[in-house]
Parts: structure tokens; sequence; C-alpha cells
């Protein structure tokens, strides 16, 4: 299992971020997409979707994001 760092440019709110925990590179983004209609009260437009880092998800694994 890996976790991903992922960056999402949507068409009207602007810049996201998400860590997602997928087998796969494919599963992150189908995930990823699950994980925006649930969170946002109407389906949000991605223009832009990237992985921005990918690690193996063991014990004591993590992410800093920063807010600019």
């Amino acid at each position: 299992m890996y976790m991903y760092k992922m960056e999402v440019e949507l068409e009207k709110e602007g810049l996201v971020h998400l860590i997602i925990m997928a087998e796969t590179d494919e599963q992150a983004f189908d995930y990823l997409e699950e994980h925006l209609v649930r969170h946002f009260i109407h389906n949000p437009e991605v223009r832009e979707a990237s992985i921005i880092e990918k690690k193996r998800a063991v014990k004591g694994s993590g992410y800093v994001i920063e807010s600019k």
C-alpha cells in the first residue's frame, strides 16, 4: 500500500491537496474523485490532478503540507 500526496486544480475552488492511501496510481486517482465528491456540496470540475509524492505506507509515514 502507498500514500499519495496529490495536488488538484479545481475550476472554481482553486488548488487543493489530498493525501490518499491506495495500492496503485490508478486506484489513487479513483479515490481522489470519490473524496472530492464527498467533501464538496456539488461535484467540482477538475482541471488537473497530479501525484506530487508517493511513499510506502508504513508505521510513521507522513507528509508535511505547507500553506503559503
